[in-house]
């Protein structure tokens, strides 16, 4: 009986070993064909509902799992996800998973990712979402252009259809719109640094005064209308200045770059960047100065900006940015259609000034929790502040009588957060990719106008009493809050064709609490009437905005795209409140509505043709522009308001060659590309109350935007030429042919305008040096008639101008 027992005793336990025992699957996950490791791929184990993800070398790894049967699920981003039956019995099991990428096709090499200069953004990209959107990619070292001078009609020139504004040769301030859009300080744009707001106020004043300097940005994103529902309301869409990361490989590296140029001008940039364990760095600083194209137009700029990051873990990083500009600027003044023809450099303006503070703060922190969820949170603030000082009558060709002069001042304290979280995940066989994220922001914008002293120099103070009523007078604050939450969601519902759903609520408290006295004068100057203002309300909206994206690609070199969003732009401030002596402002302003659209095809990881293509749509509803009106005193003036609704439409293509790979010709030290930059574009208000807008054609709408080019490269020598073109377009919703008002110049055509640039650059070991010739053929032109500061009147833009830099990195 006890050795029964005793056997009994031993076959329990073998059977018990057999059914309890725990065993390890783990292995590595590669790319195919390269066999390159996938890291951050996510490996997933259906019968147990359990998930881990991949390390630098793509290893995985599973503990104590009984012997059976699983099957192992592989996913990523942009590959296939892979489903593979697993067998365990009685060992530790190793498994090798290949995992080939959605652009492969058959006896062609795979690509396991775009590259950064492509042209456009991935699917998914530091936490957005840009499936199915038209968007664009700037990479200025990739460009053979002036980086000293921002010349944007350089840096931009392969982005369709943006309209720039010139007036400002040194780059302090960036003016671009496209598709109908006022171009005024990029105002019409959600405007981003690394991810976070650097505009004014976003609400009530949403220009951008600060605009870094292109030797310090790594790429610029741009995207359409469509990014309204992950970057705000705007028409525009996104305009996203990332700058450059930390060296990780060196504890210290140094750029300094020296630049000189026509006119005075003197650039001097100076950068740090390393990586000290943990903590990575970079840092840099500008002091730029010239004395300006034309007489009473130097300046002086300064410009700090210091990244650092800790790495709190392998999946935790925070980070901290401060950007510190300041810049002082001499303003020419306007000039009207006479005095343009008769010499575009003259000015009578002697004692006008512009001065510019901006202080960015902002804390990111970023967390993966695994490879098919991340977390960000932005948190930023601004102090800044604007003023302008000067001499601005009606008559811009009137001298200068040495009276008080006009002070307004603008103070900007605001603050805001915005986290995102992104998840990838499958719904049976199908991925899917969703963004949610939520935003709080807080504004409050002090504006004040009145009398300055009648001096000569910058002197920002008003006079003892600057209420006096000599000039017009304006005390404002604006506090303003918004609340925003979206989402947006990538369905794969097949390996070539996706939709990408999205929606954006939002939540608007402005508020207006102040005076303002503005007198009312004849064509001499004369006062005839004082009005006096008084304000204190609060305009509280919500409402939601939708939209779609889809995405289909039939090859691995063609993407076609489609999408249709919902856009919002609020009255902002300087919509409502700036006293102007030669305009008015409608008291029933309302918000602006409407949607864009765009459906269009484009190339993916192609080297030797580049292409997209694309047609667009803008319905704008509401829309703010200015007409010719007259007061009870027969005055003739420009009246702000809502004008009526309009519509842009046209076809934007973009296309470039690599001369050596389309011809086949072997060569290791050659290139040469060319590419063409073509915007057509049709606009007209449906619907107006005003007489002769009906009809008529968009403001700032040239009908043709052009922009061509070559470069041309043996080893490290490099050139390029380029050619700008737009025709003419109109500066009201009338279509004035000519300045209407007939002093100011304010209105009126901006005529078609060709130009020409070249420029060079050599690099050796750690020296580079840059050469360029701005406007080559000395065209005169403008592209800008301005209805306040830094005119009134014609801004015309630079003449020819030589410009030489010199690099060393070390």
């Amino acid at each position: 009986m006890i050795k029964y027992k005793i056997l009994s005793f031993f076959l329990v336990c073998l059977v018990s070993s057999n059914l309890f025992a725990q065993y390890n699957l783990s292995g590595i996950v590669l790319s195919l064909p390269d066999s390159s490791s996938m890291k951050n791929c996510n490996v997933y184990l259906n019968e147990k509902g359990i998930s881990v993800s991949t390390d630098s070398l793509g290893r995985f790894e599973f503990h104590d799992l009984p012997a059976g049967q699983y099957t192992l699920v592989t996913s990523f981003l942009e590959y296939h996800t892979t489903y593979q039956k697993v067998s365990i019995n009685k060992n530790d099991t190793y498994v090798k998973v290949c995992m080939k990428s959605v652009y492969s096709v058959l006896e062609e090499v795979v690509v396991t990712h775009k590259p950064e200069d492509e042209g456009h953004l991935r699917a998914v990209e530091n936490m957005g979402i840009y499936e199915g959107k038209k968007s664009e990619v700037i990479v200025p070292d990739k460009l053979t252009v002036n980086l000293a001078t921002n010349n944007a009609r350089q840096v931009y020139s392969r982005v369709a259809g943006l309209n720039i504004y010139e007036n400002d040769g040194a780059g302090l301030q960036l003016s671009i719109g496209g598709r109908g859009l006022d171009p005024n300080r990029t105002s019409n744009f959600n405007v981003r640094q690394n991810g976070y707001d650097i505009s004014a106020d976003a609400l009530g004043y949403p220009e951008s005064y600060y605009t870094p300097p292109v030797e310090a940005i790594e790429k610029i994103q741009i995207v359409r209308g469509a990014a309204s529902l992950q970057y705000g309301t705007q028409f525009g869409g996104l305009l996203n200045f990332i700058l450059r990361k930390p060296v990780e490989d060196k504890k210290i590296q140094l750029i300094a770059r020296q630049s000189v140029g026509s006119y005075g001008f003197y650039n001097a940039f100076t950068s740090l960047s390393g990586t000290v364990g943990k903590v990575s760095y970079y840092s840099f600083f500008q002091y730029k100065r010239a004395d300006g194209w034309r007489p009473n137009s130097g300046f002086n700029d300064f410009n700090f900006y210091t990244n650092l990051n800790y790495k709190l873990s392998p999946k935790s990083t925070l980070g901290f940015d401060i950007t510190i500009m300041d810049y002082l600027a001499q303003q020419a003044g306007g000039l009207n259609d006479a005095m343009f023809k008769q010499d575009p450099r003259q000015s009578n303006r002697a004692r006008n000034w512009f001065k510019v503070n901006w202080n960015l703060a902002a804390i990111h922190f970023t967390h993966k929790f695994n490879a098919s969820s991340e977390f960000n949170i932005r948190m930023f603030g601004l102090s800044a502040s604007r003023y302008s000082l000067g001499f601005r009558p009606v008559r811009v060709e009137s001298p200068d009588d040495n009276s008080k002069r006009d002070l307004i001042k603008g103070e900007f304290n605001n603050w805001g957060a915005e986290a995102r979280y992104l998840k990838r995940y499958m719904i049976g066989s199908k991925n899917l990719v969703l963004l949610v994220g939520g935003r709080f922001y807080h504004g409050l914008n002090h504006s004040t106008q009145g009398n300055g002293n009648a001096g000569n120099d910058p002197n920002f103070n008003y006079i003892e009493n600057y209420k006096y009523k000599t000039l017009s007078s304006s005390d404002y604050r604006f506090p303003n809050n918004n609340v925003a939450l979206f989402a947006e969601n990538i369905i794969y519902l097949s390996d070539k064709f996706s939709i990408t759903p999205g929606i954006r609520y939002e939540y608007i408290n402005t508020t207006s609490d102040g005076t303002a006295i503005s007198l009312v004068t004849n064509g001499a100057g004369v006062v005839r009437d004082t009005l006096t203002v008084t304000e204190n309300r609060t305009n509280s909206r919500q409402f939601i905005l939708g939209g779609i994206g889809f995405c289909y690609r039939p090859t691995s070199r063609i993407n076609t795209y489609a999408n249709i969003s919902q856009n919002y732009r609020s009255i902002t401030f300087s919509d409502m409140q700036i006293i102007n002596p030669s305009s008015v402002i409608d008291p029933n302003l309302k918000d602006e509505r409407g949607y864009s659209a765009d459906i269009g095809i484009r190339s993916e990881q192609t080297n030797a043709i580049i292409y997209d293509l694309s047609l667009f749509y803008v319905n704008y509803a509401n829309r703010i522009g200015e007409t010719l009106d007259s007061d009870k005193y027969n005055n003739t003036l420009r009246k702000r308001g809502n004008i009526g609704e309009a519509v842009m439409m046209g076809v934007e293509c973009y296309l470039e060659g690599e001369f050596f790979k389309l011809t086949k010709i072997k060569t290791e030290n050659w290139n040469a590309s060319a590419f063409i930059n073509l915007a057509l574009i049709h606009s007209k208000y449906l619907k107006s109350e005003l007489k002769r807008v009906k009809g008529s054609q968009v403001e700032f709408v040239p009908k043709v935007n052009l922009k061509t080019g070559l470069r041309v490269g043996y080893k490290n020598l490099k050139a390029s030429f380029q050619i700008t073109h737009l025709s003419d377009q109109f500066t009201d919703a009338t279509n004035a042919t000519s300045s209407l008002d007939g002093t100011s110049s304010v209105m009126g055509p901006i005529p078609a305008y060709t130009i020409m640039d070249f420029s060079m650059s050599y690099e050796y070991k750690i020296f580079k040096l840059e050469g360029s010739v701005n406007n080559l053929a000395n065209q005169m032109y403008f592209t800008r008639r301005a209805t306040g500061y830094p005119g009134p009147g014609i801004l015309p833009s630079d003449g020819r101008g030589f410009y030489l830099t010199l690099q060393v990195k070390i």
